[in-house]
Formats: C-alpha cells, structure tokens, sequence
C-alpha cells in the first residue's frame, strides 16, 4: 500500500468552562471530523487521504484548528460546514483554502492581530 497523499489532523481537545484558553470541541467530539472523513471517503480518497484526530496542537486562540500534511498547513476556526471546501480544494484540487489559513505570523503566538 502506498503512503498516503495527505494526514490531515483535527484537533479533538476539550478543556472544562472557565479555563484560560479555549477548546477545539465542546464535548470532546467533532462534527467537523465526522464531516471531512465522510466527505473525503465520498470524494474517493479513502486509501490516499487519512484524517485523524488528535490532541492539542497549541494553536488554541485559533481553533478550532485542522493542520494538512505533508504541506503543514494550518487551517483554524474550521468549522463543520468548512469540510467540503477543504476537501474539494485542497486535497482533491492541491490548492489551501486561503479563508482558512491561519496566518504564518499567528502561528504559535497567542496575541495574533490577525484575530477577529
């Protein structure tokens, strides 16, 4: 089997109300996981494509947060209905979802001035 195309990684972390940064899920749960799986197996890309969940991927004030292997690119408040885009464009048609990208300056620092 060859290696696969892309991992794409969907941040699954939960932490509790009142906590000093936020969560990537509410429950510890994904719709938006669901949603790229569902959509990428639909488009054809189940050998060639794995998506994942993962743990925290400390780009917290930007979640939640989806990052696209092997090009590193960091996707951040994806949200549910943003799975087809990146599905379609990006790993069907080789081209990030500029709208979604987190802006290489904001990755890894927590006051962003890129955040709305």
């Amino acid at each position: 089997m060859p290696a696969f195309e892309h991992h794409v990684f969907v941040c699954h972390n939960f932490r509790p109300e009142g906590a000093p940064r936020r969560s990537c899920t509410q429950d510890g749960k994904s719709d938006l996981h669901t949603q790229l799986q569902q959509l990428a197996k639909a488009a054809g890309l189940g050998g060639r494509v794995r998506i994942n969940k993962s743990g925290c991927l400390d780009q917290c004030e930007h979640g939640p947060m989806v990052v696209v292997y092997p090009e590193a690119v960091w996707y951040g408040n994806v949200q549910p209905q943003d799975a087809a885009a990146i599905v379609e464009e990006h790993l069907l048609g080789g081209r990030p979802v500029e709208r979604l990208r987190v802006a290489e300056d904001c990755l890894n620092n927590k006051s962003c001035p890129h955040q709305g």
